[in-house]
């Protein structure tokens, strides 16, 4: 039993066998629960209806840093609404994205704010995007409470020892992908070494970052195997027993039962 708390089958990168890979073999090859998340309008209402066509498929909606230029205040009006479907579970992929500055730092942070606000009047969790923008986002994730109010995820974490213990300290997941099991990644299994059993999560962030070995290649869930095999490794278990309290984590936050 896996669940997958963060994947994109509604890119385009899936066009050929998206019917196959979600109706059949991811299925088939135990992956019992996934959160599709969005990215902009556009993607928010394709992952939700992906959730709405596969009973083991939830939605997060929201839009990525790279697309905060284009978020406008209807846009909140709209993905609020659409939060009332009961298969929708979290606002996400929300954050600051420093690294392609494809929206301007100032309209990002602007937009990071007001989608985190969202998320505390809708009472869901967030799944947060940090990429080289690790103290703005620690201070607007401070100052606004999240944490311990609604909680969620620090996807795809890439920080440190020092950072992930101040985001548990806060009341933040820590999700951990495919990086975990690349050899210039040590930084991150001393992360996974140190994050509470009870708070880590796991995801492919798919199409992208494929674990070993099959790095380079279009991702998917059936990789998270991978994945729970590595952090299985660090903590002493198998990767069957990481399957299962990390499901189990990902039902608590994201109240699925």
């Amino acid at each position: 039993m896996y669940f997958e708390t963060h994947s994109h089958y509604d890119f385009d990168h899936y066009d050929n066998d998206r019917d196959q890979l979600l109706g059949e073999i991811l299925p088939e090859a135990g992956i019992d629960y996934i959160l599709n998340i969005g990215t902009s309008m556009k993607t928010s209402r394709t992952t939700l209806e992906l959730a709405q066509k596969y009973d083991y498929i939830y939605a997060a909606l929201g839009f990525h840093p790279h697309n905060a230029k284009d978020l406008r205040y209807r846009d909140l009006e709209i993905i609020a609404k659409m939060a009332d479907e009961p298969k929708v579970v979290a606002i996400g992929e929300i954050g600051l994205d420093y690294h392609y500055d494809h929206s301007p730092r100032d309209v990002q942070r602007e937009q990071f704010e007001a989608q985190l606000d969202l998320a505390l009047n809708l009472g869901l969790p967030v799944v947060i995007h940090c990429r080289e923008a690790a103290e703005d986002t620690m201070k607007i994730l401070t100052a606004s409470g999240a944490g311990a109010k609604i909680g969620g995820v620090m996807h795809c974490f890439s920080s440190g020892v020092v950072e992930a213990q101040k985001y548990l300290d806060m009341g933040w997941h820590i999700g951990v992908g495919g990086v975990v099991t690349y050899k210039n990644a040590p930084a991150l299994r001393e992360v996974v070494e140190i994050t509470p059993r009870n708070r880590l999560l796991i995801e492919t962030d798919c199409p992208y970052l494929s674990p070993d070995p099959n790095r380079g290649q279009r991702n998917d869930s059936r990789n998270l195997v991978y994945i729970a095999e590595k952090i299985a490794s660090i903590w002493g278990t198998t990767a069957e027993e990481v399957a299962k309290i990390t499901t189990q984590n990902a039902k608590e936050l994201f109240s699925i039962k």
